[in-house]
């Protein structure tokens, strides 16, 4: 299992332990994150899904991909370090990532 944490807008945190293989979303959703919507099921069409990756993991993980930068642009988020969790798939080197969730999907 990978431990990461998710910190909500209004500061609570939450570690959970996810499956290796899967995406960040589906370990959210599947753990009870609820700030992680992810009304389309993870196909990069709802934005439901957003996370603020944490500036020490912004290196590991990268900058948004073409797949992800249409929806983030139409959701308006213009903060660092933002992805869909629905493309980020969970591997061994994500153990101890830090994200948070936007004011929005509260």
């Amino acid at each position: 299992m990978v431990a990461i944490t998710f910190i909500a807008a209004d500061g609570a945190e939450r570690t959970i332990d996810a499956s290796e293989d899967l995406s960040l979303m589906e370990n959210a959703v599947g753990n009870g994150i609820e700030a992680i919507e992810a009304v389309c099921s993870g196909n990069a069409y709802c934005g439901t899904c957003r996370v603020y990756i944490d500036p020490a993991w912004r290196g590991v993980l990268g900058e948004a991909g073409e797949i992800e930068l249409p929806m983030i642009e139409a959701a308006g988020d213009e903060t660092p370090g933002v992805r869909l969790s629905c493309q980020i798939t969970v591997t061994p080197e994500l153990d101890g990532l830090v994200v948070r969730t936007p004011v929005s999907q509260s």
